[in-house]
């Protein structure tokens, strides 16, 4: 559909021109044609301010956090035109597309999972929408759809979120969303009859499925109402017992805490049945751990731990013992077991101690974990038995991320993913017993893997600390300094940013790569990629750490002759959107385009908003007179003052209840109201979609090529594709 075209019929009516009235022209070539634009009036109530501590905060587009109100949708409909109507004059945003269709179209699979006799998979034939979940009576056999959640939407926009099989394999247990909001229904399908039970359950959010005989545990808020459901906090989160057949009324209360609204729980059962393991979180980093004898009619929850200042994430059940992930006195976590009847500390039991890379998961398959460490950001594999003792050491194909082992506790065939920045998923079988590993499912993709290399680089921080990037492009590509540059970051909440061939999060990179670009990733501090110290460096008093380490990556990129301040862009989604907001306002003159991305960019109000509450542990809370001094002095928003910004493209979108879009509404108009280069800044708000799981192929394809054609444009580089297939 002609977006221009959408953006004319509606007129003028909505279209209020500020006083800023620009055309834009990257290059003063043929190939770059004057794009006129003009921003949308954004109203200002001067009347609304905040005293923080003595210091008054003015806050004049407070009226945009209300996403129900007339003037908000109006404001909408105005910045939408406005961007589609310049998006759509950029001459090559058509081909970048149909590229983008080129390289998604092929298939992509799941590592298989072994259920009562049978494997299951999720298939994308290349362009779906949405992966349908398959099943084969044996790995060569015919496969049929179990489970298709195109069906769930006529557009496409419903999605599947968590999935759980019966410990039997005659039930499926699995969550819908609706327009990517992190609100789910669980549904309940009988795999014998291929029928779809009329039990539904809803307001479950940040929920588990652990079966237990004749239903299942999960999590749930109260309701709400609909029209708060998408920015009300979210309090009084609770665990119930569903029994299959009967309405979400009955449902049994089995875990809560009306002493701490803002605690959540998520609830695990042993394979056996046996036990109920709750964790208990109130931020993104610690939580509680209970447990609860089922085989015990009656019996108490046993607290292992009260506190919140660690993790304890539960693993598996061996011999009757809690298998569990930790970082307590351990940086880089450490496997510890726990015996129900013995929880006291003095009691615990080494299996994996710590090493020097961090270790990430752990899985129990064939009678061994599979232990999968991070080791320079990236995979490493190693296998042990159940006490520890190490077996082997699984050779990856080369500098990669391995994702979803699954196999059977008593069976040795497991399956794995892996992947690479220039390689799609590859799935793997590997047998424990054999050490067999050999490739299950190789993706045939329009996209030529060989062509291009990666490679990991060490630049210095400000502060001296030495940092890992790793950094793609063509062989043999002259770096003479001026390569239109994309530059990737996250910086936060213990996550760990891997080099991979990720559709969803960096469907950039193909492009970037195959027009004569650099892409890289930096793992800055705040991230999992070497445990414990390297998260808590970025958090807190400590986040500036994060912005200074993102500018060195851009510094060292500039020094080294990859590219120069003109052709470098920034990108970065959730926390990484607040990275690039704080480094675009920090430091406008570094960088040539900004892409935030769902970004946390009003650090005085972030709490305030659906789970907002739970990244305090990673930001802090304005209401501490210590914690609001750092967050105003970095808060994208209130850091917005009159400056030459970059060419600026904010995304987001309408159902985004993980970081509400208020925030990016407010940050796009007062970078708007402050710019005062040439660039233009822009918001682009997708409709029935959320923070970005489960949104369909179509909008991915259409919101990469936007963001790809944008900073292309802005960077002055020339994109053409004038065939499907590359030679």
């Amino acid at each position: 559909m002609n977006r221009l075209f959408l953006f004319l019929l509606i007129g003028f009516f909505f279209f209020n021109a500020c006083e800023n009235n620009f055309t834009t022209s990257p290059s003063e070539t043929k190939d770059f044609k004057k794009i006129p634009f003009s921003y949308p009036i954004t109203p200002k109530d001067s009347s609304i301010k905040d005293n923080f501590h003595g210091i008054v905060v003015a806050d004049p587009y407070r009226w945009l956090e209300d996403e129900n109100s007339n003037n908000t949708k109006n404001w909408i409909k105005t910045q939408n035109n406005t961007v589609y109507s310049y998006l759509d004059q950029i001459p090559f945003r058509d081909a970048i597309e149909e590229r983008l269709h080129n390289i998604w179209n092929y298939e992509r699979y799941s590592t298989p999972i072994k259920k009562a006799g049978k494997y299951y998979f999720f298939k994308n034939d290349g362009l779906q929408n949405q992966s349908v979940l398959y099943v084969q009576e044996s790995l060569s056999g015919p496969a049929k759809a179990v489970l298709d959640p195109n069906k769930f939407s006529k557009d496409g926009t419903a999605s599947l979120g968590r999935y759980s099989f019966s410990n039997k394999g005659n039930y499926l247990a699995y969550e819908i969303s609706e327009g990517g909001s992190d609100w789910r229904t669980i549904r309940i399908k009988d795999l014998e009859n291929d029928k779809i039970l009329d039990d539904q359950l809803k307001w479950v959010k940040f929920s588990n499925i652990a079966w237990f005989k004749y239903g299942f545990y999960y999590s749930r808020y109260p309701e709400v109402l609909d029209k708060d459901a998408l920015s009300s906090k979210n309090e009084f989160h609770q665990v119930f017992y569903h029994k299959l057949g009967t309405s979400q009324e009955e449902d049994e209360l089995v875990f809560a805490d009306r002493l701490n609204p803002h605690r959540g729980f998520y609830a695990y059962t042993s394979n056996d049945e046996r036990y109920l393991i709750i964790q208990a979180w109130e931020s993104t980093s610690g939580n509680a751990l209970y447990v609860k004898d089922l085989s015990i009619k009656d019996s108490d929850f046993i607290p292992i731990i009260k506190s919140f200042e660690s993790n304890f994430k539960f693993v598996d059940v061996v011999n009757n013992r809690l298998l569990i992930l930790t970082n307590y006195k351990a940086d880089n976590n450490r496997l510890i077991a726990i015996s129900p009847d013995h929880p006291l500390k003095g009691f615990w039991e080494d299996i994996l101690s710590e090493s020097a890379d961090k270790l990430a998961s752990v899985k129990v398959i064939g009678g061994n974990l599979v232990a999968n460490y991070t080791h320079n950001a990236s995979s490493n594999i190693r296998i042990f038995d159940t006490k520890g003792n190490l077996e082997f050491e699984l050779e990856l194909p080369g500098i990669g991320t391995v994702q979803n082992f699954n196999g059977k506790k008593e069976e040795p065939l497991a399956f794995y993913a892996f992947t690479s920045i220039t390689q799609p998923s590859t799935i793997y079988s590997l047998n424990l017993e054999t050490h067999e590993n050999k490739v299950f499912k190789q993706a045939k993709i329009d996209f030529k893997i060989d062509n291009f290399e990666t490679k990991q680089i060490w630049y210095e921080g400000y502060d001296g600390t030495k940092i890992p990037m790793f950094v793609a492009h063509k062989k043999g590509l002259s770096l003479d300094g001026n390569r239109p540059t994309l530059l990737y970051g996250y910086g936060g909440f213990d996550i760990s940013i891997l080099p991979q061939f990720n559709l969803t999060r960096l469907n950039l990179a193909p492009i970037i790569l195959e027009n004569n670009g650099v892409f890289a990733i930096a793992n800055i501090r705040g991230g999992g990629e070497f445990g414990k110290k390297w998260y808590k460096a970025g958090t807190k008093k400590n986040k500036q750490n994060v912005f200074n380490d993102f500018q060195a990556a851009a510094e060292y990129l500039i020094d080294q002759k990859y590219t120069s301040s003109e052709k470098l862009a920034i990108y970065g989604r959730s926390n990484g959107g607040l990275l690039v907001g704080a480094c675009m306002t920090q430091r406008p003159d570094l960088f040539k385009v900004a892409l935030p991305a769902v970004g946390v960019l009003d650090m005085l109000r972030y709490d305030k908003f659906t789970i907002g509450r739970a990244w305090a542990s990673d930001y802090g809370l304005s209401e501490n007179t210590d914690d609001f001094d750092y967050l105003y002095a970095y808060s994208p928003l209130h850091n917005a003052v009159p400056a030459k910004y970059p060419a600026t493209l904010i995304t987001t979108a309408d159902h985004d209840d993980r970081v509400v879009p208020a925030h990016s509404f407010k940050f796009a108009s007062m970078l708007q109201e402050n710019q005062k280069g040439d660039n233009p800044v822009f918001i682009r708000i997708e409709t029935s979609a959320g923070h970005g799981a489960g949104k369909p192929t179509s909008k991915k394809i259409e919101e990469a090529a936007d963001i790809l054609s944008f900073t292309f444009y802005n960077l002055g580089e020339k994109v053409s594709y004038e065939y499907k297939v590359l030679e």
